[in-house]
């Protein structure tokens, strides 16, 4: 995929279908609109027009913990056979251009386009003022066609950015899985810690996070899948203040890694959750946390079994 930061690089085509839109997360809603980009854009060009920063990051009212970084909204987008991508630096003077400016500088003088392929709910513009209605009367004036995809549900709910930024604050990540369509995941670089864990019987990556407005989901133990250079690895993570020590100090993300003893300071580890076990809690001993901490690992091991059937079943059936 063609990622371009102008106009220049992107060039025009007259014979494109596009779609703009932040796409955080690029959830299976976002899919929905992403295929039909593609279906729709058969000998021609299909564009997505995203920004950087997100949007309400500069004209909200407040930070916006976010599903995705720019680099994997990208990647993800180019995964779904999207020939183009133009991204577009967001800025308050940006925010301020109306609908129609927007339209004919970028789209129809810009990148060129016979359709604009949009979600239900799409709206743009300084304010948000302009939506499909605006759309559509732009496309009878300078001639193009414009298609709005239908919502998708999952457990009779729309999937949205905001749905499952609510789902991952409350620890649900399965429910999150089932919305993104792939398991919500962080990447970080292995930092130094106190080497409590291993103490424990429980050596753990300290991970701090790459992207500072990645979205991190609440306090608590979780299953999870990991990407250590290309090399697949699970483990169990911890999310929290660590409250049976004193003094507990900030928020921490601890991965203990099964089955690995390597040294990897300063390495990148992507982690995928896959299912929360519980939350953080305050233990009266430290032979308490050690006792949970076991339970702990057992159902992680439990359910990578049970994940591991299912994976060999579907390969059994393919062959």
């Amino acid at each position: 995929m063609l990622i371009a930061r102008s106009l220049g690089e992107i060039g025009k085509l007259p014979d494109s279908a596009v779609t703009v839109g932040t796409f955080d997360g690029v959830h299976s809603g976002h899919r929905a609109i992403l295929k039909e980009l593609t279906a729709r854009a058969s000998g021609g060009r299909s564009v997505v027009i995203t920004f950087d920063p997100h949007p309400r990051t500069v004209v909200g009212t407040g930070e916006v913990r976010q599903l995705s970084n720019l680099g994997e909204r990208l990647e993800l987008i180019g995964s779904l056979g999207v020939d183009a991508a133009l991204v577009l630096e967001f800025t308050k003077e940006f925010s301020r251009l109306s609908p129609k400016e927007f339209y004919v500088q970028y789209l129809i003088n810009g990148v060129g386009m016979r359709e604009v392929i949009v979600g239900y709910d799409h709206m743009f513009g300084h304010e948000r003022e302009a939506g499909i209605k605006e759309i559509r009367q732009l496309g009878r004036e300078f001639g193009f066609e414009a298609r709005v995809v239908d919502p998708v549900s999952v457990g009779g709910r729309i999937v949205t950015s905001s749905r499952i930024r609510e789902l991952l604050l409350q620890g649900d990540v399965e429910r999150a899985e089932e919305c993104l369509g792939r398991p919500y995941s962080l990447t970080g670089t292995v930092v130094k810690s106190d080497g409590r864990g291993t103490g424990l019987g429980f050596p753990t990556a300290n991970i701090e996070p790459e992207f500072q407005h990645k979205l991190v989901p609440a306090d608590g133990v979780y299953l999870v899948g990991a990407d250590l250079g290309g090399v697949p690895l699970y483990g169990m993570l911890n999310i929290g203040y660590r409250p049976t020590f004193k003094p507990a100090g900030g928020r921490t993300i601890e991965v203990h890694l099964f089955d690995f003893s390597e040294m990897i300071y300063t390495r990148k580890l992507k982690m995928f959750f896959l299912k929360r076990l519980r939350a953080e809690k305050k233990f009266a001993s430290v032979d308490d946390l050690v006792r949970q901490l076991n339970a702990d690992r057992d159902a992680c091991l439990r359910h990578i079994s049970a994940l591991q059937l299912i994976l060999n079943s579907g390969e059994n059936q393919c062959h």
